[in-house]
């Protein structure tokens, strides 16, 4: 990948569908005077279209592998290709679907969304207590909300609607079980319970409830005061607490829906463990066949020689309280209308009143209006068809969407000459492969079937431009009837919404799901807010904008459209110099969190990424120019020392030795030029300044050019092929790579080491934990939204200029050996916390007091106050293994190693980090694996 790539990918965050400002950016007139670099395009100099990502995802699987091994071999189960009803053996079953497949009959599939996940299951018992004692368990931010309850829509072959990568995380099989919310309870085990909220009381022998799940009952027609009776269902593989709602009239036990999730937690203990038996009857039947059904449940077994078990009272009592409030209002909705109010209370000057009056109907919606939007607006699209949106908790889903088009929030395609040439292609890729191969043999041509999804659409979409099928929106129209989707100016408008709330792209509504489901627990801070991030709308819509253009680029990297790359380096040059009066002809020593949010600083990951680009295809003079220009704009940046590197190493790829000797040597004095690169440029200014270019020989020449100790492993290679890893067998035969092969050289006769292959891991984890506190200390403008895992100056200098008394107070504690005192304590107390950095799971508790044991205080100490200087800078780049001795209970030894294959050698940055950690005082050492 490019240098640069990464950042500017987790800058942009979720690709926009709509690029409101797209046509305006690629077609626009630059400045002809203000390029440093010349662009060869197109003769027409025109601004190129880009495609549209081609790139998605097929969702094949058929099911949960976890569903086959709970159906018994005497159980029938629904084909998930045909429907139909067979054997639930694993022979029987593959047979079937074998034959299903070769007939090509359509798969008939179910998806779920993030919105709708209920992720692995829970191992340990759930604690169930009162609801008004219920506190959140993070302090630091606003109790968030259980996962919903777990939706489902049919999607016909590959051409359903696709989902982005967040969403589209599992396709499982037929959902025996549609409930309203998410239970916890593991399989065949009872809730556990607080005695001291169920105490014994007068009970009631009737429960007012409701039927839920309706669409995947059977086709039964129900009246008024139908009687009907409950079903246990244990082997349901979404709900194990599961409970059916039967027909007792008809003689066959016709099922009619399924027991609300939250009540059939309490009644199926009941059921197993006390013996109750409930029968009831329907009160009233909606309008809607699909919506809950009221009924009321009477308890038709004898418990009073019960009451007196406390497990029992305390069920039956939580049992009467649900049934009392069935949810009203799905938790994704509540988040997402919460997103929105925050955004509209502290962002207003950023919003003009016709973008506040829009965003503020939304809550005027009805349910299930707000509901239909969200679950739209987290998926891929753009297009969906009407027919195959279906969720549960939406009621009527043509009525909500009528209601959306009136309020502007939603688009409709009803009839074939509504069909745009620009929305062609979007909608031909929700029709199935099978729907485009008949297209394609109704338009003559052959029958398509060794050809791609994409090379059918491609094909039509060709037609349909050239003209030469006039009835081929109809065809297509047919086929897809209508079709939906969310409005550009809704898309834009949330998208300006999310950003606002969360301040980066990376995040987005799923964060507060992962919070409900205790997947993600964020740390406790305060957020003491004085200035915004954005200071006026100018500023915002340039930032936006710049964002677009970051996309396109993104996006053309991905097409290998080169003259739209070169087109968005131009852009993103122009912009900056436009900007440079305003922005950058200050002396300021700290870079400002705000600096981070603006246009200039996209536009700038853009020219980076563009220089990649140009370094990647040998055009190293007009990389030359742009870095020349980068360093003239930027005067107070810490990538200055990156910019001087790749400059001084470009300017030697041409052949100007002593111009590249020059830039080295002007870099050594630049005091934003750090850490790596500093060292890196040492070494180059010693390499080229040789007489008779340079006949003095620098102070820092014999500290640059230090040997750094090495040591040689043998290995037998399983492969030898050219830019392949390398992989070799130890001594015990297995296959292992390098890094691998090395730890089991150092633990035996390398000397009885004992270590883990980490890199950069295991040091940013002991960073957080030790300095836990200075981290999430109280400083104004750092922490702006309740999902953060880190302060926002972290990376800037501004971070230890604000914090220094703390951090050194720190320092002196680790230089004191009270590291792994405050390694334990922290690790005890935060277990399990995000934090930028720190990964629970990859190191035990006791690697890292071993670590923080044998590498001592001293060299902690450098280490922890080189990262809060400049985390940037040191949060990468470390030696693959960390290695570990103790020569007594309390003390042992430590080592850096880095480990090279056959083919490699270290790069000069890696050797500036050696050299760099050889002066903190660490012990290090290179190994290189040589084949036998």
């Amino acid at each position: 990948m490019l240098t640069g790539r990464e950042s500017l990918v987790r800058l942009i965050g979720k690709r926009r569908r709509f690029l409101p400002n797209r046509h305006s950016i690629l077609s626009q007139t630059l400045p002809p005077n203000q390029s440093c670099f010349d662009i060869c395009s197109d003769n027409s100099g025109s601004g190129i279209q880009l495609g549209k990502d081609d790139d998605l995802k097929r969702l094949k699987s058929f099911g949960d592998n976890e569903h086959e091994n709970a159906l018994s071999s005497s159980s029938v189960v629904d084909c998930p290709v045909c429907g139909s009803k067979i054997p639930g053996n694993n022979n029987e079953i593959n047979s079937h679907l074998d034959a299903c497949l070769l007939r090509g009959t359509k798969r008939k599939l179910t998806q779920r969304t993030l919105l709708q996940l209920n992720f692995s299951p829970v191992l340990s018992k759930v604690k169930i207590v009162p609801d008004e004692l219920v506190e959140s368990d993070n302090p630091g931010i606003v109790p968030l909300s259980p996962p919903e309850t777990i939706a489902r829509e049919e999607i016909e072959d590959s051409g359903s609607e696709e989902l982005t990568g967040k969403e589209s995380l599992l396709i499982d099989s037929e959902i025996d079980c549609m409930v309203s919310s998410s239970s916890f309870c593991p399989k065949n085990e009872m809730a556990e319970l607080p005695m001291d909220d169920c105490k014994p009381d007068t009970f009631e022998a009737t429960l007012d409830t409701f039927i839920v799940g309706r669409r995947y009952a059977d086709r039964e027609e129900i009246s008024p005061g139908l009687t009907i009776a409950l079903s246990r269902d244990p082997y349901n593989v979404k709900d194990s607490n599961a409970i059916k709602v039967v027909s007792s009239d008809s003689a066959g036990c016709k099922l009619l829906g399924f027991l609300p999730r939250e009540l059939a937690q309490y009644i199926s203990p009941l059921v197993d463990e006390y013996g109750f038996r409930f029968l009831g009857s329907v009160i009233s039947v909606p309008e809607n066949s699909l919506e809950n059904v009221p009924i009321r449940l009477q308890r038709t077994s004898d418990g009073e020689r019960n009451y007196g078990d406390e497990t029992f009272n305390c069920l039956w009592r939580k049992a009467q309280s649900v049934s009392r409030n069935p949810p009203q209002s799905a938790k994704y909705q509540l988040n997402f209308c919460l997103m929105l109010q925050e955004v509209l209370r502290n962002n207003t000057h950023l919003l003009t009143e016709d973008e506040k009056t829009y965003l503020e109907s939304f809550t005027l919606l009805s349910n299930d209006s707000q509901r239909i939007f969200i679950r739209l607006y987290t998926r891929k699209g753009p297009w969906f068809r009407m027919s195959s949106i279906s969720y549960p908790e939406i009621m009527d889903v043509h009525k909500a969407v009528k209601e959306l088009d009136e309020k502007g929030y939603m688009c409709s395609m009803e009839e074939a000459h509504q069909l745009s040439e620009s929305d062609v292609s979007d909608i031909l890729n929700i029709l199935s492969v099978s729907e485009l191969r008949e297209i394609w043999r109704m338009l003559e041509k052959s029958c398509g079937r060794g050809m791609k999804k994409q090379d059918l659409v491609s094909s039509l979409v060709s037609t349909y431009a050239d003209g030469l099928c006039p009835g081929l929106s109809i065809m297509i129209m047919n086929r897809t009837g209508s079709c939906v989707r969310i409005s550009s100016k809704a898309e834009s408008l949330i998208w300006r919404t999310e950003r606002l709330f969360f301040l980066n792209g990376e995040q987005d509504l799923s964060s507060f799901l992962l919070v409900d489901m205790g997947k993600v627990k964020y740390p406790t801070y305060n957020c003491i807010l004085s200035e915004s991030v954005f200071s006026n709308r100018r500023d915002l819509l340039s930032y936006e904008e710049a964002i677009e253009v970051a996309q396109i680029m993104d996006e053309a990297l991905g097409a290998n459209r080169t003259d739209t790359v070169l087109r968005c380096i131009k852009i993103a040059e122009s912009h900056i110099s436009a900007a440079l009066p305003i922005q950058y002809l200050t002396s300021e020593s700290v870079i400002t969190i705000r600096h981070l949010f603006t246009a200039s600083w996209v536009y700038s990951k853009v020219v980076i990424l563009g220089i990649s680009f140009l370094e990647q295809e040998r055009r190293y003079r007009d990389a030359i120019d742009l870095l020349k220009w980068l360093l003239n704009c930027f005067t107070c940046d810490v990538r200055r020392g990156y910019w001087t590197l790749r400059l001084s190493v470009d300017l030697e790829h041409l052949g100007y030795t002593e111009e590249s000797l020059q830039v080295a040597e002007n870099g050594l004095l630049d005091p934003w030029v750090r850490a790596g690169s500093r060292m890196a440029l040492q070494r180059r200014v010693v390499r080229l300044g040789k007489p008779p270019r340079r006949w003095k020989v620098p102070s820092f020449s014999r500290s640059a050019m230090r040997k750094i100790p090495e040591v040689y492993v043998q290995g037998r290679p399983i492969n030898s092929d050219l830019g392949a890893k390398s992989r070799f067998y130890n001594e015990e035969g297995e296959q292992c790579g390098v890094e691998e092969l090395a730890l089991y050289y150092y633990a035996g006769e390398g000397g009885g080491w004992q270590g883990v292959h980490t890199e950069s891991g295991i040091w940013l984890t002991i960073f957080g934990l030790l300095m836990w506190d200075v981290i999430f200390a109280d400083v104004p403008n750092v922490f702006y939204t309740r999902f953060q895992n880190a302060p926002l100056d972290l990376g800037t200098d501004s971070f230890y200029s604000v914090r220094k008394s703390s951090i050194e107070s720190h320092l002196r504690k680790i230089r004191d050996g009270m590291a792994e005192e405050c390694l334990i304590k922290s690790w005890e107390t935060h277990n399990g916390t995000a934090c930028r950095g720190v990964n629970w799971d990859r190191h035990t508790l006791h690697e890292l007091r071993a670590a923080v044991t044998c590498v001592g205080g001293h060299c902690l100490a450098s280490l922890c106050e080189l990262l809060t200087q400049d985390y940037r800078s040191w949060s990468s780049g470390m030696p693959d293994l960390l290695l570990w001795r103790f020569n007594g209970e309390y003390s042992g030894e430590a080592k850096l190693v880095e480990v090279k294959g056959p083919r490699d050698r270290l790069s000069e940055q890696q050797r500036a980090w050696l050299l760099l950690l050889m002066d903190c005082g660490f012990v290090v050492e290179v190994c290189k694996v040589k084949p036998l």
